[in-house]
């Protein structure tokens, strides 16, 4: 349904014949962490991620895993024989 709350306008799975049923009848805010994301959006009750009604939680174990502003970069060690074939490594 369209939201007539904090996204007016907006198409959200939240929204019922009876108003929104996300806790506390609305969305929360973006946090600071959001900020860079383009999944923010600006409202005219202020800005909110388009995908996540509560952004904070999104965030609460880490980096958000919908954030469009954050790399998570893979470190991998490789180690190669002499001929410059890889090497196994086997850790205890």
């Amino acid at each position: 349904m369209i939201c007539t709350t904090v996204r007016n306008g907006e198409d959200c799975v939240f929204m019922s014949k009876n108003g929104c049923s996300y806790k506390g009848g609305s969305c929360n805010a973006v946090v600071e962490t959001c900020t860079g994301c383009n999944r923010s959006k600006e409202y005219e009750t202020g800005w909110y991620c388009a995908a996540a009604p509560d952004p904070a939680l999104k965030w609460k174990n880490g980096n958000c895993n919908i954030a469009t502003h954050v790399t998570i970069t893979v470190k991998e060690e490789k180690a190669k024989h002499e001929n410059g074939n890889k090497k196994r490594i086997n850790e205890s």
